[in-house]
């Protein structure tokens, strides 16, 4: 069965990340394609938001058979010091120009760890996010891409996460226009419009609230690379 797993990265050797040498170890582990998601100089102004005691320092995303899994696994632990992934279900209510030929997409690239809190039920906590808040998302920023990754099962062992890193339930990407990098007004697509940012703020922070995904929250800050293997 082919499907996605996405990993986030910590401690990561970036020149080793890009290197031809992993593609073609991802490749060897079953892989087809896969998307760098890295925090890295272009995106350094950019808001971070960390859990744990380091922040995330890449987000890689492959796509495959799932049995490519544990080579995938062993292939990105070459390249970080430490390595959590999961197999999702991903959804794409808005579907971003993508050319898969390596080269960097002029956008902000944000990754939301989410976690579910405990007093939703796991379909509760679904409706409220993919039904309820996707089109408010939606009305409220200026994203030109936006991924919603369930996760499915986890495909390394939970205990390595890092100690503060909570169990993940799902991994968010949004695309911004770079300007979203230092200009609030580019990130909600207020037009510079004062009032108009404030409304879209509100709507967006009351939005997020009824999901849990205003705490315990990761947020990783990315330069977006994409690679056909």
């Amino acid at each position: 069965m082919t499907g996605k797993l996405m990993y986030t990265l910590w401690d990561v050797d970036a020149a080793a990340l890009h290197s031809p040498d992993l593609r073609d170890a991802l490749a060897a582990a079953g892989a087809t394609r896969v998307q760098l998601n890295v925090d890295d100089e272009a995106v350094a102004a950019a808001m971070r938001l960390t859990t744990g005691p380091s922040p995330v320092g890449a987000v890689v995303s492959v796509w495959g058979p799932m049995s490519a899994a544990p080579g995938v696994t062993a292939a990105l632990a070459t390249v970080a010091g430490t390595v959590a992934g999961w197999e999702v279900d991903e959804r794409r209510p808005i579907d971003p120009p993508e050319s898969w030929d390596g080269t960097r997409v002029d956008a902000l690239a944000n990754i939301a760890v989410l976690r579910r809190p405990a007093e939703l039920t796991v379909e509760e906590w679904r409706h409220r996010w993919l039904v309820d808040h996707t089109p408010v998302a939606i009305a409220t920023q200026g994203t030109f891409g936006y991924l919603q990754n369930v996760v499915v099962a986890p495909v390394t062992d939970p205990a390595d996460l890092p100690t503060g890193f909570a169990p993940v339930a799902a991994l968010v990407e949004e695309l911004f226009p770079s300007a979203g990098i230092t200009d609030v007004h580019a990130f909600f697509g207020s037009g510079g419009d004062d009032a108009e940012l404030a409304d879209r703020m509100t709507r967006m922070m009351a939005s997020v609230a009824r999901f849990g995904a205003d705490r315990d929250l990761d947020l990783v800050p990315t330069s977006r690379y994409l690679h056909a293997l």
